[in-house]
């Protein structure tokens, strides 16, 4: 463990970590984690661990190469090339070799997919249980109860083993349950799963067992959501189970690195319209899910009441006990799992018109198992939101229960649901009711126009044609609720605005990677003002109650936050997004006649790739890239044992921002590589491009300020002969890297982000292109108050007296008041001016720029002219908020 241990009270051990040692953590004294040998035996702290057999550095099997694996990786996982295009690709191959007297590594796709399917590292094999019904037939049976029903499913206990084993995670895995607080006051921290109280608690309960007394406690985490994955040509619908364990952290889940695990493709029973609503399929429907997680997870069991010996990924054995963990899914999901009425808490006894009623107690297994043995059926569905008939199927396993199991999930309750299903719904009903349809409508185009007259930023989904599309996805719900506040302001009350502002406050913090005890007061803080103020909406009409269960979500989730770390490890944006991956690229490489059977061996030969690769690098056997290899092999024998130089390349990426992997910088700004040759390569000629004559001074104040950063005197009063010159040779960049920690947004697994800042003359055709960008001029400051916000002008690099220096010619915003707005709670800016109304301009060191920052126009009351496109915005209004709510990292720097 980072930093020093010590030992407090109980015999928990505490650990300092993080940098300078800003927090420590207490471990949990009964679940250690110790490592033990392969016969479970515990070996003495420091040991390290038992030296595998060896394999040789050249053992590619099932390849016979680095370079044939690599071929393999790159055309199936990447390239995804169909069998009859490779065999054409193979034959254009062996045509070039024939005369050169070679052949091609594979003979045949046939012959790739055979060496694929040889591999055995990380071989879990697909199997299937047939299910069908089993109750009551009546005289005239409808088909569904004779038809039998396919589950095909991947033993989960090898599935586990397996990411216990991969030696990716070694690193990035809590092997006991913690505590982690501040060392500065002692506030508690919650960020991965294992520092949260339910993992503690369950600990507490499994040390009870003197035999698993310092054993590893490993939460099963389960996730399921229905996807279809065509329309076009029929009604394709999928039922992906997927597995996670609770010690990886929440960046591994959530940057997919085989931190989650597809495991089962569920049965979707179908029947006629007329069977479909009656009682008997609907209850055989919602059991056969329970009776098939049963059936899938029952090999886990044993290691759930006994410890089992299993390898981790840092080389050592430890001893492990299972158990089931938080379930991943949205509301229907949920009810389905919970075996609950629809529009009641899955969570809580509120009664279904009153959910927000404090006084209601959490559900447990225990109360129901109590009411559903005291209450007819009819009184437990009318009464208490239950489904007697039903038996979750966590009531076969120990130590689980489903009422609090269930995840929180902010893409389908906050996100899709309460934003885009309640609060964006209910400012269009509002707006009709108000104005009328006609009015409405123009309104609600003038909001479309304010929405699509955004600008461009890294990240930002925008919606040219509006809102107005019937398929919405999560991604979109998310993009228009990173720009929807600023768009409705001046069409609205105040009341509405400020609504958005707390609902969306809310959702920001929820999202953030590591959340603080101040943050949870905040969180209720926030929370009360979105109670407070929505009521507007029902005393304008709008609607008549507040008890919707997604709605509802919110409360819970200072406590989920409690139990289970940040929400962002266990959303369901995660299943979300693996279903893209594992299930619908998977289905278009079939060719759809009964695709099942094809993506299953697809998903088994793409496991079974990135096995080997996992392998081969944990051996060292992929360095540098296959040419390099070739080349240094070669170089070997041409000049023996001589000193070679290597030079590596990085590939710049065409998008505007990318996850990336790599050390953590708090942020740092670089030129793009790529110079522009068309434009000027003189400060006079850029003078000249830009219109700012005084390009030349602002340039000799800037190498003022880097030469004599110590000299207080105005530039403009230095004598002219004492100022530094440069009329030299400038190159011109139309782009900057900004790298920053953003753990909170889609990043790396270290938590870095990159983002690319514009500044071009033209831009995709779309017009001109000028980002803006958060300059720091104050570092003793925190938030707005330590920076500026500046519009790139132009980047350019110029080398004096041997020195690079980096530059951008930046427009200067001045600030309007002395915090954000009360309404939106975002900062306002405008663009700043001097002596006779000239731009307020100069040149910086892009050092100074921490990352890009996104301004959305304050529109006001006025509608926004049609003719207004994207790259207008900044040069055709006066005023900007700056819009903190554009990612989760400018929430957290934009206060």
């Amino acid at each position: 463990m980072p930093g020093s241990d010590t030992e407090v009270d109980d015999g928990i051990r505490a650990a300092f970590i993080g940098p300078g040692n800003n927090s420590f953590r207490n471990y949990h004294p009964g679940l250690t984690g110790q490592p033990c040998n392969a016969d479970g035996d515990f070996l003495p702290n420091g040991t390290r661990p038992e030296p595998r057999q060896p394999k040789p550095p050249d053992d590619w099997s099932p390849y016979s190469s680095r370079l044939e694996f690599e071929l393999a990786d790159f055309i199936y996982t990447r390239s995804q090339i169909s069998a009859a295009n490779l065999n054409t690709l193979l034959e254009l191959w062996a045509a070039s070799l024939v005369e050169a007297g070679g052949k091609p590594m594979f003979g045949s796709y046939k012959d790739m997919y055979r060496t694929i399917d040889n591999t055995r590292v990380g071989d879990v094999k697909w199997q299937s249980f047939t299910v069908k019904y089993t109750g009551d037939v009546v005289a005239d049976p409808a088909p569904w109860m004779h038809d039998e029903y396919d589950v095909w499913f991947r033993d989960p206990l090898e599935v586990v083993r397996n990411m216990l084993a991969n030696p990716e995670f070694a690193d990035n895995m809590d092997l006991q349950p913690f505590r982690e607080y501040n060392t500065t006051d002692s506030t508690r921290r919650w960020q991965d799963f294992m520092s949260g109280d339910w993992a503690w608690r369950q600990a507490d309960i499994i040390a009870q067992d003197q035999d698993c007394l310092g054993s590893a406690f490993v939460p099963i985490i389960l996730g399921s959501d229905k996807t279809t994955v065509s329309v076009a040509t029929g009604q394709n619908d999928y039922y992906p189970l997927y597995l996670s364990i609770g010690n990886i952290h929440n960046n591994i889940r959530r940057a997919h690195h085989n931190g989650v695990v597809l495991i089962a493709f569920l049965a979707m029973p179908k029947t006629t319209r007329e069977c479909a609503s009656k009682d008997e399929f609907r209850r055989f429907r919602r059991q056969l899910f329970h009776s098939s997680l049963g059936h899938i997870l029952k090999t886990l069991k044993p290691g759930m009441a006994k410890p089992e010996v299993t390898l981790f990924g840092d080389g050592h054995y430890r001893r492990v006990i299972y158990g089931l963990g938080p379930y991943i899914a949205d509301y229907e999901e949920q009810a389905l799992l919970t075996c609950i009425v629809r529009n009641w808490c899955p969570r809580c006894l509120a009664y279904r018109n009153n959910l927000d009623d404090d006084n209601a107690l959490h559900h447990c297994r225990d109360h129901a198992e109590m009411l559903i043995a005291e209450f007819a059926l009819d009184a437990l569905w009318n009464e208490y939101g239950i489904v007697g008939e039903l038996v979750p199927f966590t009531n076969d396993f120990i130590r689980a229960d489903i009422y609090e199991l269930i995840a929180p999930d902010i893409l389908h309750q906050i996100i899709k649901g309460a934003f885009k299903d309640h609060l964006v719904e209910w400012v269009e009903k509002y707006l009709r009711l108000t104005h009328g349809d006609s009015r409405a409508n123009e309104i609600l185009d003038d909001i479309d126009r304010r929405i699509a007259a955004v600008v461009p930023f890294p990240g930002l989904r925008r919606f040219p044609q509006g809102r107005h599309f019937k398929q919405w996805t999560g991604d979109d719900s998310k993009a228009l609720m990173k720009v929807y506040l600023p768009a409705i302001e001046g069409h609205v009350p105040s009341e509405i605005v400020r609504t958005f502002r707390a609902f969306l406050e809310f959702c920001y913090l929820v999202r953030r990677d590591v959340l603080t005890e101040k943050d949870l007061d905040d969180l209720d803080e926030a929370l009360s003002r979105f109670y407070r103020y929505r009521e507007v909406f029902k005393t304008m009409g709008v609607v008549t109650t507040f008890s919707l269960p997604r709605q509802h979500s919110m409360k819970h989730y200072k406590q989920l936050i409690q139990l289970f770390g940040a929400p962002n490890g266990l959303c369901s944006s995660i299943t979300e997004s693996k279903h893209v991956k594992a299930v619908k690229k998977l289905y278009r490489r079939t060719n759809k006649y009964r695709a099942l059977g094809q993506m299953l061996l697809i998903n088994q030969r793409l496991d079974k790739l990135a096995a080997s690769r996992v392998d081969f690098e944990s051996r060292g056997m992929l360095r540098g890239t296959c040419l390099s290899t070739v080349l240094d092999r070669l170089a070997s024998s041409w000049l023996g044992d001589e000193d070679r130089s290597t030079s590596a390349s990085i590939d710049e990426s065409q998008g505007d921002c990318e996850d990336v992997s790599g050390p953590r910088v708090e942020a740092h700004v670089s030129l793009s590589r790529t110079r522009q040759w068309n434009r000027p390569t003189a400060i006079v000629a850029l003078a000249d491009e830009l219109r700012i004559p005084n390009l030349p001074d602002l340039v000799r104040a800037f190498l003022i300020g880097q030469l004599y950063p110590e000299d207080t005197r105005d530039p403009t009063e230095i004598p002219y002969l004492e100022y530094p010159r440069y009329e030299g040779r400038i190159s011109i960049h139309n782009s900057a890297i900004s790298m920053f920690y953003a753990p909170s947004d889609l990043s790396g697994i270290g938590g870095m982000r990159r983002e690319y800042i514009r500044a071009a003359p033209a831009w995709r055709q779309n017009g001109p292109r000028y980002d803006c960008a958060f300059v720091i001029t104050d570092p003793e400051l925190q938030g707005m108050r330590g920076m500026d916000i500046a519009r790139i002008l132009c980047f350019f690099s110029f080398k004096s007296e041997g020195i690079c220096y980096p530059c951008a010619v930046v427009q200067w915003f001045d600030r309007v008041g002395n915090g954000p707005d009360e309404a939106t709670g975002m900062w306002m800016v405008r663009p700043g001016f001097i002596g006779d109304h000239q731009r307020n301009v100069a040149v910086i060191h892009v050092d100074t720029i921490f990352r890009a920052a996104h301004l959305i126009p304050i529109y006001g009351r006025d509608f926004v002219p049609r003719e207004i496109a994207p790259c207008h915005s900044y040069d055709a209004f006066n005023g900007f908020y700056v819009n903190k709510f554009v990612d989760h990292h400018a929430f957290e720097i934009a206060y």
